[in-house]
């Protein structure tokens, strides 16, 4: 039958036969790891980044007494080291004679172009998803989201003590834990949530807790605190390839945290292959996602 694919059949024969192809690619959403990032570049194979911890409180000075001196000190090492992802397609030589080229070429460039779009997309998405998972550690030897970074003045945390579900109550409870936040020496910096990072599950939820011009969820003429105080000046976040359907973070405004490298951005290349006399065009991309400061970042697995 015309336009049917029977068993053993090459797809390629039908193509006269066929009014259109579909699945290769469809709307794409558009670019969301910048909002879990803030982008770099490098010319290393890797990228280092170091803590130092400033000096601690001034203590009294004696009448006739000398001055006390500090000193800073070298904490962790952050190493980012970037990773090489290729994909490419072929274009057979029979196709190139038969003047198909520009029909699947241009096709299978789109399809390749949304296949690397995707794999950085869920690339950085996968350090938010394995935000809690003690198997994945960065420079402090703790994953991101934990209740005991170390530091020289004490453990710290930024995660929620008790993991909850989002609500205007545990939105709270977490920012009330930033506004508590210190430096390594144990003094108060003034830290603060920009964003609300939120996965697909949790989207008009969040809305509604952000939104609401009263308090969400209740029959009390009371103001919603979370709107009034502007607690997020860059808004609420989606993020398509978060996979924990009730885990939730806050961006902060740490200024060295969750960092994306862009090592070698991808070009197009093209060659032809002598033996076979077909066209081979591949997409080579560069980079790393990594966390310098932990404190860039705050979050709850869920209940």
């Amino acid at each position: 039958m015309a336009g049917v694919i029977t068993s053993g059949a090459h797809p390629k024969a039908l193509w006269p036969g066929m009014k259109a192809w579909f699945g290769r690619t469809y709307n794409e959403h558009s670019p969301e790891f910048p909002d879990l990032f803030d982008q770099d570049t490098s010319k290393k194979a890797y990228e280092e980044s170091g803590l130092v911890t400033g000096f601690g409180l001034a203590p009294v000075k004696p009448q006739g007494g000398s001055v006390s001196y500090d000193t800073e000190s070298q904490g962790f090492i952050n190493r980012a080291t970037h990773v090489a992802y290729a994909l490419g397609f072929i274009v057979t030589y029979e196709e190139i004679r038969d003047n198909l080229y520009p029909v699947v070429g241009k096709r299978r460039a789109q399809a390749l172009a949304f296949s690397m779009r995707q794999t950085k997309e869920n690339v950085g998405a996968n350090v938010y998803n394995r935000g809690f998972n003690s198997s994945y550690t960065f420079g402090d030897g703790k994953e991101i989201l934990a209740t005991d970074h170390p530091s020289k003045a004490g453990d710290w945390s930024n995660e929620l003590s008790t993991a909850a579900d989002m609500s205007e109550t545990s939105i709270e409870d977490l920012l009330i834990q930033i506004m508590g936040a210190t430096n390594d020496r144990g003094l108060k910096i003034n830290l603060m949530g920009e964003c609300l990072v939120v996965h697909r599950n949790d989207w008009f939820e969040a809305n509604r807790i952000l939104k609401s011009v009263l308090q969400n969820d209740t029959a009390n003429n009371a103001i919603n605190a979370l709107k009034t105080t502007g607690v997020f000046p860059k808004g609420i976040k989606l993020n398509h390839y978060l996979t924990d359907t009730d885990a939730w973070f806050v961006r902060t405004n740490a200024p060295r945290g969750m960092i994306c490298y862009d090592r070698e951005i991808g070009e197009y290349e093209m060659d032809n292959d002598f033996d076979t006399k077909n066209a081979k065009s591949k997409k080579y991309e560069r980079y790393s996602f990594t966390v310098d400061d932990p404190r860039a970042l705050y979050g709850s697995a869920g209940a």
